[in-house]
């Protein structure tokens, strides 16, 4: 399997996300420090009430649309489950799931199908391991492109 990056786009949407909680962050905590300079100073103090509320409403907002807006530049439309389609899911989430292990072995540790060891713990004979990925493959747990990598991996490994 390719190593997929994540593409320019969507690293352009994380940062904004980033950015746009951040600011909310500072917009909301503004909200405190001009209620302790004014501590106890009553003149003007509808409009300064006003002032902060409008601030701690915005803030909290830009921070909630900042972390929308950062999950979705991080795992994609799909991966970030606001567009539901699995097979783009899968993709969009790929280079975590690779840092971790892979979208196989994610697959595979949902199924309950171990290729590596059987039940009590012994490791598998290598047909038995291949035999293991191949029904995977036919129960459509895993696409070929998946089959492949894996079936390498494995050979390699014997």
């Amino acid at each position: 399997m390719a190593q997929r990056q994540i593409p320019p786009e969507r690293q352009a949407i994380f940062y904004i996300g980033m950015g746009l909680a951040v600011l909310g962050f500072l917009l909301f905590i503004s909200t405190f420090f001009s209620a302790a300079i004014h501590f106890g100073d009553f003149s003007n103090f509808e409009e300064r009430s006003r002032s902060m509320a409008t601030r701690a409403v915005l803030g909290m907002l830009m921070m909630i649309a900042g972390g929308v807006t950062a999950g979705i530049g991080r795992m994609g439309l799909a991966g970030s489950g606001v567009k539901l389609d699995p097979e783009e899911a899968r993709r969009d989430v790929e280079p975590w799931s690779r840092m971790t292990g892979g979208v196989v072995k994610d697959v595979l540790d949902e199924a309950g199908i171990s290729l590596s060891h059987g039940p009590s713990g012994e490791p598998l004979p290598l047909d038995e391991r291949l035999r293991r990925l191949q029904k995977a493959r036919q129960d459509g747990l895993i696409n070929d492109q998946e089959f492949d990598s894996t079936k390498k991996k494995i050979l390699e490994s014997a």
